[in-house]
């Protein structure tokens, strides 16, 4: 019985630390619903840097069942990429709290943005701009 006792007591301890030990930087790992909750988004981990793709979304299915297209891109030769599995979050490195150096894509209107991001309690706050920061607008994410 003590046996049983000290084994159930170390796979306790041993459990808890697995969780504990979860870096800081893998913390925005997992889904995201935009601000709008029209578009959810699964942040992954390749490497060092960070990626996130659209896994489901209220506007990009056609009538037929099939995924929308990437129609607003810009360059001719990415306007049939399927917004389904779109990679709209490249390149992003932890430092100090924040994932950075990073590109956001807006698929509603085809334009690419420099971005960090940075958790907010709960919530990841997003902030995408052209050239310096300010002149950038905020977005928060929130858990789905």
């Amino acid at each position: 019985m003590k046996r049983l006792a000290f084994i159930l007591i170390v796979l306790i301890i041993s459990t808890g630390k697995i969780f504990a030990q979860t870096p800081a930087a893998d913390r925005v790992l997992g889904n995201w619903l935009n601000a709008e909750k029209d578009a959810r988004i699964e942040i992954y981990k390749t490497g060092n840097k960070y990626y996130g793709k659209i896994i489901w979304g209220k506007n990009i299915f056609n009538p037929d069942g099939s995924s929308r297209t990437d129609r607003k891109n810009p360059d001719e030769k990415l306007k049939s990429r399927l917004l389904l599995n779109l990679v709209i979050l490249t390149n992003f490195t932890y430092d100090d709290g924040e994932w950075n150096g990073g590109k956001i894509y807006d698929p509603k209107s085809g334009k690419t943005y420099s971005c960090f991001m940075k958790l907010d309690g709960s919530n990841l706050k997003i902030k995408g701009y052209i050239g310096i920061t300010l002149l950038g607008r905020t977005t928060i994410w929130t858990r789905g």
